[in-house]
């Protein structure tokens, strides 16, 4: 056990920090247990992907700083809006807040000689071509100056950059590997860009392919046909030298792209698809130029050409890209569906006056007006009408919800009927469809686990196959017969276009940023790759009660009165007592009273005492009144014998009204269930977790609630504490556990979890601090999404394997494995055809994600009827 003094024990404080190396909650909890090896008290909580450690502790940063590294990642101090530590118990003495000061010299300190400048840059790439491209652009990102971490996203050419550096120098490390990177500073502007630049590829690629098989078909042709492909006299010998002029023509014209991508590889020393594809087409077109030149150099029975080789192979492959261009077009349609719901104009309200102005000119606490069916422009609270909204985009709920005077708004969202006039409470980046748009972008980006596999075998992949090219060469010039020169031209140059790395590039991206597109769509933001990868993996599901299964907020289910002609008396001394009462019921009350009168009703209240644990006490009108529990009913004499059945309310919490001679009336207070969690519970169970309910309620309505829901296993009056222990309990018995708590008081529990989950409404604080956030508080999203997460891992298995197993199969037949046993040599126009064919069916199955539909218990679609 450290003493005090070897730790830096000290006042309670809470820091923010700026620590790399961490890429997962299981890196939080390496970090949390070596800090807590000093600390057992210490809260520690952290978001990876962001490189966020937030401790509350005693101990000094230098300690935290130790902890940091012995856990075997960087610490690089303070976040800069953190400079000053904030004392967790505000209310402590004077004297004990000085105490900080030293700590927070000390945090100024480090933070000066550690400056955290990190900013975090969306790039856009262009050039790319393969998965060895972006493995080229990854290497010189991540080896710039300053840089923290690097993902670059073959799927929509994008990088995610984390760095202390400048800008300029991302972007010249880039242009030094002979690739073109530029900031993307405006989300909408960058997929409009994008969405042209693809458009205008695929125009070329399309002319490029009808260019190159418009010669290759016709040269196929005549040679499938009986036509003679050989030099015989020397009318072939200028035909096939037109010919080859005219294919070296059409080649520069359809696949210049391919030659300048090899030139630039070459010179900076790096290898990609392009070299294969020139390799390949430019072996072909060299040999059978040196035929018709110099016949005289090859045995009679090798001076086969080879020019519709090179014009078909770069047809091909031109056709290939194209239909995949096509087909990855439509993997970022939940994006564009997002972008597409911000609206560009709103309706100013100053004075008597109204002004139509830009959405970028609002600012926050302007008065703005939304007509039935406009979208509304920023976040607000509505201050005059009503109407209903629907928020289905946003939300994934169909049914349009009523906003009255105090109600929230959130941006992208459309008005129905009324007329809304609001106050902008939020603008621009803040607002919620901003974050979820920035959420999705960023998510879409990021890399699952799995794809770490993809990443190192494309690292090596190129120059691997140039090397069995090479080998292959080698082998048939030692072991081939007379016909030694063709074979090894058809099999190097077979070898070079059929292993060209585009379906093991693109095998992960493009599931990877449907499937968080999906998951938008159902109302979940999936904070990255990881958080994706890991809720496909989950076999415990635990559930927070309050506010997750419940709706937080109790209501009066019935009352019973002794005597109903009172009814108005009872309502207006119950609202006089609640009025000043602070206990969880009070509203409850309060709210079902004030029904029942008459807004201007008012009774005065001329003495009020709270007794803790019981209830309240109050002079109404010189005679004196109890409201509170069984307990004070007992304890002021006051009989309970009422002849109602109450048997159906059983579980209610019970609250009493009584004079000092009879009791007056009964309340029964329940805390709803919400709509949909049976529902979400079957779907939970029909996918095969174990559901755990962990509650800081008493036994009794725990026991309820579960029963009510069907969860067998409960457990009761927790502390958060004891929640966090619960998840590392499962954890330690092998379980990957998701919790579904609120983001806030469930925080521990939730960053302690593989994978957490935030309900409500997507709070700031929820976002921070979960892997997942459900933008609605329906627990049947959190099914949602685990059902997508599988999906799309079993798409991205499916992918990865298809192109391994390509390149498994496809190079050894294309160097001549079979030749021995059938004679027969793949033909390079089939090795491009294949080549072509294995990108579009990895993006073709990927964007089978896009028809994807959550299965739906039997409890659901009643729930839905």
């Amino acid at each position: 056990m450290n003493r005090p003094e070897e730790v830096g024990i000290g006042p309670v404080v809470a820091l923010e920090l700026n620590v790399t190396g961490m890429s997962c909650q299981g890196c939080v909890s390496k970090v949390r247990k070596m800090i807590q090896e000093k600390s057992p008290e210490a809260i520690v909580e952290g978001i990876p992907k962001e490189h966020k450690l937030r401790v509350i502790s005693g101990l000094s940063l230098a300690s935290i700083e130790v902890s940091v590294q012995d856990a075997g990642y960087q610490f690089l101090g303070i976040l800069d809006s953190n400079e000053q530590a904030h004392s967790k118990e505000s209310a402590k003495p004077k004297a004990d807040a000085d105490k900080v000061e030293p700590d927070e010299a000390e945090a100024k300190k480090i933070t000066s000689e550690r400056p955290d400048s990190s900013v975090n840059y969306q790039l856009s790439i262009s050039g790319m071509t393969c998965a060895s491209c972006v493995n080229t652009v990854q290497m010189a990102l991540s080896s710039s100056e300053g840089v923290v971490s690097a993902e670059v996203n073959f799927a929509n050419h994008t990088a995610q950059v984390v760095t202390k550096g400048s800008l300029d120098a991302l972007i010249k490390a880039v242009d030094d590997t002979g690739y073109q990177a530029s900031l993307i500073q405006d989300a909408e502007k960058s997929e409009e860009e994008r969405g042209q630049r693809e458009l205008t590829e695929y125009r070329y690629k399309c002319k490029a392919s009808a260019l190159g098989l418009g010669l290759g078909i016709p040269l196929m042709l005549y040679g499938v046909l009986g036509g003679n492909m050989m030099l015989s006299s020397l009318t072939d010998r200028i035909v096939w030298l037109l010919v080859g002029l005219l294919t070296l023509w059409i080649m520069v014209q359809a696949g210049k792209h391919y030659f300048r991508g090899a030139w630039k590889a070459f010179s900076t020393h790096q290898a990609n698809m392009d070299m294969l594809i020139a390799l390949g087409t430019g072996s072909a077109w060299f040999y059978s130029m040196l035929v018709v030149l110099m016949p005289d150099w090859f045995p009679q029975n090798t001076n086969h050409l080879y020019f519709e080789a090179s014009v078909m192979i770069i047809g091909l492959i031109n056709l290939g890209q194209a239909l995949e261009l096509r087909a990855r077009r439509k993997t970022s349609k939940a994006l564009h569906r997002l972008l597409d719901l911000r609206p560009k104009m709103a309706t100013r309200v100053e004075g008597e006056s109204e002004s139509r102005i830009n959405v970028s000119d609002i600012k926050v606490g302007d008065i703005l007006r939304v007509r039935s069916g406009d979208k509304i422009p920023v976040d607000g609270e509505v201050l005059e009408g009503s109407s209903t909204v629907n928020e289905s985009m946003l939300t994934g709920e169909a049914a349009p919800i009523e906003k009255i005077t105090g109600s929230l708004l959130s941006a992208g969202t459309v008005n129905g009927q009324g007329s809304l006039l609001f106050n902008a409470t939020r603008i621009g980046a803040d607002t919620l469809l901003a974050q979820i748009i920035t959420m999705v972008g960023k998510a879409q980006n990021s890399k699952p686990p799995i794809s770490v596999l993809a990443d190192k075998v494309s690292a090596i992949f190129v120059p691997s196959v140039i090397i069995i090219a090479i080998l292959t060469a080698l082998a048939w010039f030692n072991l081939g017969n007379e016909s030694v020169f063709s074979y090894m031209l058809v099999t190097t140059i077979s070898v070079l276009i059929i292993a060209c790395p585009c379906a093991l590039g693109l095998a992960t991206p493009i599931s990877t940023m449907i499937g968080v597109g999906k998951a938008a769509e159902y109302g979940g933001l999936i904070r990255n790759g990881d958080a994706l990868q890991r809720a496909s993996e989950l076999t415990v599901v635990v559930l927070d009660k309050t506010g997750t299964i419940t709706e937080g907020k109790p209501k009066v289910v019935e009352q019973w009165l002794a005597d109903s002609s009172q009814k108005i008396l009872v309502a207006q001394v119950v609202s006089a007592l609640e009025a000043r009462a602070n206990h969880p019921l009070a509203d409850a009350l309060l709210q079902y009273c004030q029904k029942h009168l008459d807004g201007n009703d008012k009774t005065i209240l001329d003495e009020f005492e709270s007794l803790v644990g019981l209830g309240v006490k109050g002079n109404v009108q010189g005679k004196i009144f109890y409201l509170g529990n069984e307990r004070l009913m007992q304890e002021k004499g006051i009989h309970l014998d009422i002849t109602k059945d109450e048997s159906q309310y059983s579980d209610a919490t019970r609250a009493y009204l009584a004079d000092e001679a009879s009791l007056m009336a009964i309340y029964y207070i329940e805390d709803p269930i919400k709509k949909g969690v049976k529902a979400a519970i079957s779907s939970f169970k029909k996918q095969g977790l174990k559901i755990v309910m962990l509650t800081g309620d008493n036994p009794e309505t725990a026991a309820s609630v579960a029963k009510n829901v069907g969860i067998e296993d409960y457990h009761a009056q927790l502390m958060p504490d004891d929640k966090l222990n619960w998840v590392k309990r499962l954890q330690e018995e092998n379980e990957v556990v998701g919790m579904i708590g609120d983001g806030i008081n469930d925080a521990p529990a939730l960053a302690q979890a593989d994978v957490g989950f935030a309900m409500g409404a997507g709070t700031d604080v929820a976002m921070e601090s979960a892997d997942i956030t459900l933008i609605h508080n329906d627990l049947k999203g959190v099914a949602d999404v685990i059902q997508i997460s599988k999906a799309t891992l079993r798409n991205i298995k499916q992918n990865l394997w298809g192109a391994f197993a390509y390149n498994t199969l496809g190079i050894p037949i294309a160097a001549g494995i079979l030749f021995p046993f059938t004679g027969w040599l793949l033909s390079p126009v089939i090795a491009g055809a294949a080549m072509s064919l294995s990108s579009v069916t990895v993006v073709t199955n990927a964007n089978r994600l896009r028809l994807f539909r959550v299965t739906r218990s039997d409890i659901q679609k009643t729930e839905e009827v």
